[in-house]
């Protein structure tokens, strides 16, 4: 049986070949042409040495030829190892050479450290798909266990590690996601902002939208006002980013406020952390849509649960388990063995279902503690209620203990971003020699605000939280340090106040 990703792109072709299948910088791509650029791509692959069963690199930014080298690798019969855009040189060669690539793809902005990467790594790097060979007539076939991409997590401590996508786990996630949760069909548009190297941008915006037929809108970098002007004009009508996205939107919107007419959009989803409710609550008002919470990691391809039409919605929450995924909450103290717990208590989340990934390349060790009973540990805190909509309290190691009662930060960041003054938050863990751990917030002010203090925050929050919750700390800062797809880094937060 052959399940391969390019297939994915390639039943669309037949279904809707005229359709626009991207817009890359004004430039309409329909589905017949992007289909024979992957052809082409592919056979060039094939004329440059590339064999089934090798692995390719991409270090791309959001463009068209993102796509053409990821379904060209994979219609070659390669695994892809797309490569984390904001990467150094240093850490390119390293995921080069734990991955054991033969190639890299690289070009754009990010050309210069590909190239440098590539040369550390002694593997070889071309600028855009090497050039020559006949097109191949179709893709190489591939069975749903074998590994399509090859994504490597940012991990909390040592190197990152290789997490194994099969084609199976992603042309069902991506399936999923078109067909249940969004309901895709061949008229939306759906803007891709999300990093095509991340997961969420890969599987829900990228892979879901072709396979549905829809047209992709590309956005390389994002900015607030670049796509409120990208939703009106190309008429986007699914949203699809992580919580600091929906924050700039609102923002951008507020900026804009009776100058341009409203985007009109059917959906918008929210994934990659905990999205505050009160930016939930400001983006309806503003756009007159549904947000609807989903969660994933890497390793579950990504979309584990999701507020889904057959199950309901319930803003704060991320949902029930999507189609064919079972999800549990289970003891967290107990590492050797998944102990599910009952609802309403905390634990940490775990999956298994279709979605879980093949386990983490060449480390067996990380594998077994990541997978135990067939069950994949998230690492994530949650809570399910009696109608079964999980809501994720908090990472396990972002998890504060204060003087032997657990905060969760995201429930006092759900708090003081409702504070005028606060236009962004995030809520650490300080070491304290008596109670050993302190609260701290560290606070980006909204730019209207006046003379707002470091007590002022404090007094706002001990009228607003228990007594063991409230921030004893508030650090201000310019802007809170972002990951790739929005996330915030707290692991530097956490260092530069512990420095300081």
């Amino acid at each position: 049986m052959s399940l391969s990703v390019a297939a994915v792109l390639g039943e669309s072709v037949h279904r809707h070949p005229d359709r626009v299948a991207v817009v890359d910088s004004g430039t309409r791509v329909t589905y017949r042409e992007l289909w024979a650029g992957v052809l082409e791509h592919a056979g060039a692959l094939r004329a440059a040495g590339v064999r089934p069963g090798d692995r390719v690199a991409v270090l791309l930014p959001n463009t068209a030829d993102f796509l053409y080298a990821y379904y060209g690798a994979l219609a070659a019969g390669a695994t892809v190892v797309p490569v984390h855009g904001l990467l150094v040189a240093e850490e390119v060669a390293y995921v080069l050479r734990h991955s054991g690539c033969v190639l890299l793809i690289g070009g754009g902005a990010l050309w210069p450290v590909a190239e440098e990467g590539a040369r550390a790594a002694g593997v070889r790097a071309v600028r855009g798909v090497p050039a020559g060979g006949a097109p191949l007539p179709e893709p190489e076939p591939a069975a749903p266990r074998d590994v399509a991409v090859i994504l490597y997590t940012s991990g909390t401590t040592g190197r990152p590690k290789g997490a194994l996508l099969t084609h199976r786990n992603i042309v069902t996630n991506a399936s999923v996601v078109s067909d249940d949760l969004l309901d895709l069909a061949p008229d939306d548009v759906v803007l891709g902002c999300l990093p095509l190297f991340h997961s969420y941008g890969q599987t829900c915006a990228m892979n879901a939208t072709l396979r549905a037929g829809a047209a992709l809108v590309l956005m390389p970098r994002f900015t607030g006002a670049g796509a409120l002007e990208l939703l009106a004009a190309e008429g986007v009508s699914v949203f699809m980013g992580v919580p600091t996205m929906y924050h700039a939107l609102v923002e951008a919107a507020a900026a804009e406020a009776g100058t341009a007419p409203r985007p009109v959009l059917r959906a918008a989803v929210s994934g990659g952390a905990a999205l505050p409710v009160a930016v939930l609550e400001r983006f309806e008002e503003v756009f007159a849509t549904q947000v609807l919470e989903g969660y994933g990691l890497t390793e579950t391809s990504p979309v584990a649960t999701f507020n889904q039409p057959r199950t309901g919605r319930r803003p704060g929450t991320v949902g029930h388990p999507i189609r064919g995924v079972e999800v549990g909450v289970a003891d967290a103290a107990t590492e050797d063995a998944v102990v599910l717990l009952p609802d309403g208590e905390v634990g940490e989340v775990v999956v298994r279902g279709h979605n879980v990934f093949a386990g983490y390349l060449d480390d067996p060790v990380a594998t077994a503690a990541a997978v135990v009973d067939g069950w994949f540990r998230t690492g994530d805190l949650g809570v399910r209620d009696e109608d079964g909509f999980l809501s994720i309290v908090d990472r396990k190691k972002d998890l504060i203990i204060r003087g032997g009662f657990n905060i969760y930060p995201r429930e006092v960041e759900e708090v003081l971003v409702r504070h005028p003054a606060v236009l962004e938050v995030a809520v650490i863990g300080v070491p304290d020699e008596t109670r050993g751990e302190e609260i701290c917030a560290v606070v980006v002010v909204r730019p209207d605000a006046d003379g707002v203090t470091e007590q002022d925050v404090i007094a706002w929050s001990r009228e607003r939280l228990g007594r063991h919750k409230y921030p004893r700390i508030v650090r201000f800062a310019e802007a809170l340090p972002l990951g790739p797809t929005g996330k915030v880094l707290k692991r530097a937060l956490t260092a530069a106040a512990t420095s300081s």
